[in-house]
This record gives structure tokens, C-alpha cells and sequence, in this order.
């Protein structure tokens, strides 16, 4: 079982830099993919960004490519996604997943998560 709890969501003007924490419990933290996803009103959850157990692999959705980087630290069983030049359309509620995973790959599809956080509110004000 894992328990995942994300932080560092808020208000922030277009432009502006956020960057979101998800600390996992467990002690097998390094063994899980982790994913963020994030789900906007009214709108299905979708992918953001994804990293294998090792970090040696990152997956970004097209929309935030180039903007957005997820990374890890297995010492602090923690995954973070730093988010700059942010837009107005980022606004969402960001949630963090997890998955065990025996190869070093993170999947970028909902089904491919089995535990998830309760979610981050992130708005970008125009």
C-alpha cells in the first residue's frame, strides 16, 4: 500500500513558477513509477508527466513540453513537477500517482496507476 500526498499547488499569475511535491510513504518508494496528472472542471483527468523508478525516463503530454519537469528523489521518497511559463489553460486540479513497476517505465495512461493522491489545486490567473 502506498500513500500519496501532493503540496505546493496555489494561485499564480500567467508567466509565473510553481513547483509541486508529492511525498509517497512506504519503504519500496524507489521500486514505483510515478505519474501527475490533472483534471480540469469539467474535463477528463489527463496525463501531464510521468518518470520510471530509476528517473532515467520522463514522459511529458504535448501541452506541457518544453514547460514542465518532472523529477525525483528516492532518497526522500519524494517526486516533484516544476512548472514554469505556466498558463491560464494549466489551471486544474494536479494529482500524483503511483505504480510498482519491474522495468524502468512509467506509464502515461489513468489504468496504468494503481494509488493516487487527493490532488493539488493549481490556478493560473491571466
Amino acid at each position: 500500500q502506498v500513500q500519496l500526498v501532493e503540496s505546493g499547488g496555489g494561485l499564480v499569475q500567467a508567466g509565473g513558477s510553481l513547483r509541486l511535491s508529492c511525498a509517497a510513504s512506504g519503504r519500496t518508494f524507489s521500486s514505483y513509477a510515478m505519474g501527475w496528472f490533472r483534471q480540469a472542471p469539467g474535463k477528463e483527468r489527463e496525463f501531464v508527466a510521468a518518470i520510471s523508478w530509476s528517473g532515467g525516463n520522463t514522459y511529458y503530454a504535448d501541452s506541457v513540453k518544453g514547460r514542465f519537469t518532472i523529477s525525483r528523489d528516492n532518497a526522500k521518497n519524494t517526486v516533484y513537477l516544476q512548472m514554469n511559463s505556466l498558463k491560464p489553460e494549466d489551471t486544474a486540479v494536479y494529482y500524483c500517482a503511483a505504480n510498482h513497476s519491474y522495468s524502468d517505465y512509467a506509464g502515461t495512461r489513468r489504468y496504468e496507476y494503481e494509488y493516487w493522491g487527493q490532488g493539488t489545486q493549481v490556478t493560473v490567473s491571466s
